[in-house]
């Protein structure tokens, strides 16, 4: 068996296998309960650059209200409900 041959056997096996063992342990690493602090720091970065308009006159008491924090937080403490 030349060495083509034998390298291409064993990447078609053990190392196709080490690649989806790998992938399956991260995506359950990923959706861990621990991991749920990352997950929602995360989805926030779109987020934490907004800043409020000075010109508005918002009580932040509505419900879509996004100009202060608290409506955030409140919208993420349902979810844990």
């Amino acid at each position: 068996m030349d060495t083509y041959s034998l390298l291409r056997e064993i990447a078609d096996s053990w190392v196709l296998l080490a690649m989806v063992v790998f992938f399956i342990g991260t995506a359950i690493w990923a959706f861990l309960p621990s991991q749920r602090h990352a997950r929602d720091d995360a989805a926030q970065i779109p987020f934490r650059n907004d800043t409020p308009d000075k010109d508005e006159t918002c009580s932040g008491t509505c419900e879509t209200c996004a100009c202060s924090g608290f409506a955030l937080k409140d919208l993420k403490g349902q979810r844990d409900v």
